[in-house]
């Protein structure tokens, strides 16, 4: 009976644990699903199911976790299979963790949540794993914040701390200036100490412009082996100055076995596979006592690209290997304490890597050097050769483009400096040149010339002449000017005491460039010659001239 009872209270007390860990699970803020080795959603707490939109618990239960679970990246689109992490994790049953990826609500069309994820496999019989959700919005906001404040300072920064290097450099240089031994040690350290406070800004400011989204990478075709030898050659100077050796390619090794070198594809941001590279070469170049070994292997596994720096220095012990890519983060111990860092270098590295769809670790052993592995999408020899020709034509058709743009910008400003002449009469300025009229009375009549005719686009007319203009008399008043109607053609034409003395019909003379040809203004057809007499002589057809008061008759 006591046997009995031993059962029971076991029972009860596992009953009673099961209960109390249901309890917590509900009551805390995280999203917490368990999901089996098939992707069937075990358990889900209240809070996974108000960031998924779920409604009932019971229905979750047994279905598919993705049909729950809806990723999106950055730019709020659904993250495709191939590309998603975190169901590859769960198809490998691989600890996981991630703050890339948004969740979106199933029910609430356009509610999208930042979240960070964790998925750690248990381990047991039925392949359970218990995945972690936690609402980060706030989190990126004030970070954000700070990434501004930290981009703003640094930038104001820099300036100065350049200006300080620059003439601390030219106090310890003897062509430009002259202290003695003791005066040049003070200055030497000051300008190593700057010259740390530039490169802590520098990094700065390029971590600060990929976290705030100013910099993306733009990812091209290149041939790893190669790209990475080129990059190496900037670096030998620095290894040669700490008297280290420097092996690349087929005489390399990684763990101790041997490798040929090989022909590597990938697609990557160049700018950023620099600095990638640089950073770890140089932190090795650090670590490394003189007459250590630095060594740069590269080569493929199976769709991914694959380099490696291995260096025979300090090596970084395991409690610290799992921190090193945080931000900041600085081994602190006897032998890294003389050795100067920003703590910036592998976050750098790790942000550089994510961004182009790769991944960083590393492998060490403390007191005998360390690894660094970067692996990156790899592209065949085929698609390595259409990527290529498609890359080439996008970067012909972009500067095709913008010679285009910059020729168009220098016509415009051009044309802009031409002077404009004003419209009159709703004509261009080109047509407002040729439709000048040219005051009879300020330049003489020009004269008959035997030039060629000017063909016009209309047909010809007959001209008619410029009204002539009647000289007044002293004392005397002009009457109003008739407006000439058109009337029938007379039957024949008048005689020679009836036409103006000598006055020749204007005629179009062509200019030298640039004056214009001057044409007359087309009149109506067969419009009659106006009559007018010689000065003081009315006309027949005028009304008598009115006589001042006071006036001499003749």
């Amino acid at each position: 009976m006591g046997l009995f009872s031993k059962k029971s209270n076991a029972v009860s007390k596992s009953s009673d644990a099961a209960m109390l860990a249901e309890l917590a699970l509900n009551s805390i803020h995280e999203g917490v699903i368990i999901i089996n080795r098939s992707g069937k959603i075990r358990f889900i707490n209240p809070a996974a199911m108000t960031m998924t939109g779920c409604l009932n618990a019971e229905v979750a239960l047994g279905f598919d976790f993705g049909l729950i679970i809806k990723l999106v990246d950055k730019e709020n689109a659904p993250v495709p299979d191939d590309q998603n992490k975190l169901l590859t994790a769960i198809q490998k049953d691989e600890a996981f963790e991630s703050r890339e990826y948004a969740l979106a609500s199933t029910t609430q069309v356009g509610r999208v949540i930042p979240v960070a994820l964790i998925l750690t496999p248990t381990g047991d019989i039925n392949g359970n794993k218990i995945l972690t959700m936690r609402d980060i919005e706030k989190e990126l906001k004030e970070e954000g914040e700070q990434a501004e404040f930290i981009s703003t300072a640094s930038h104001e920064m820099r300036t100065p701390v350049a200006s300080m290097e620059g003439y601390l450099g030219l106090a310890l240089n003897p062509q430009t200036a002259t202290i003695d031994d003791r005066a040049r040690q003070y200055v030497g350290a000051a300008h190593a100490s700057s010259q740390h406070l530039g490169r802590l800004l520098k990094d700065l400011l390029d971590v600060t412009k990929l976290d705030d989204g100013k910099l993306k990478p733009q990812p091209r075709p290149l041939d790893l082996n190669e790209t990475l030898k080129e990059m190496s050659k900037e670096l030998i100077p620095k290894i040669q100055d700490k008297k280290l050796s420097f092996n690349f390619g087929k005489s390399s090794s990684t763990g101790g076995v041997k490798r040929l070198e090989q022909t590597v594809y990938t697609t990557t941001d160049i700018d950023f596979l620099r600095e990638v590279y640089i950073n770890l070469v140089e932190n090795a170049i650090k670590y490394t006592p003189e007459g250590g070994l630095i060594t740069v292997d590269v080569h493929g596994d199976g769709d991914r690209a694959i380099f490696t720096v291995s260096d025979t220095g300090i090596g970084i012990e395991q409690s610290d290997l799992q921190h090193i890519f945080q931000k900041f983060y600085r081994v602190d111990n006897s032998q890294t304490r003389t050795i100067g860092g920003t703590g910036l270098g592998l976050y750098l590295v790790k942000q550089r890597v994510e961004a182009m769809n790769g991944r960083v670790w590393a492998e060490s052993n403390f007191g005998h050097g360390s690894t660094f592995f970067v692996s990156l999408p790899r592209l065949s020899s085929n698609d390595y050769e259409k990527s290529k020709l498609a890359f080439e034509n996008q970067q012909a058709a972009q500067a095709f483009a913008e010679s285009l743009e910059k020729s168009t910008a220098a016509t415009q400003a051009q044309m802009v400096q031409l002077p404009q002449s004003p419209a009159v009469n709703g004509l261009t300025s080109q047509q407002n040149i040729s439709a000048q009229p040219v005051p009879q009375a300020a330049q003489p009549m020009p004269q008959p010339t035997p030039t060629a005719p000017v063909v016009t686009s209309q047909p010809a007319q007959p001209q008619a002449p410029q009204q002539p203009q009647v000289l007044a008399q002293p004392n005397q008043q002009l009457p109003p000017q008739p407006v000439p109607q058109p009337v029938a053609p007379p039957p024949q034409q008048p005689t020679a005491q009836q036409q103006p003395a000598q006055r020749p019909i204007p005629q179009t003379v062509q200019q030298p460039i640039p004056q214009p040809t001057v044409q007359p203004p087309q009149q109506p057809a067969q419009q009659p010659m106006p009559q007018v007499m010689a000065a003081g002589v009315p006309s027949p057809t005028s009304p008598p001239t009115p006589q001042p008061q006071g006036a001499i008759q003749n």
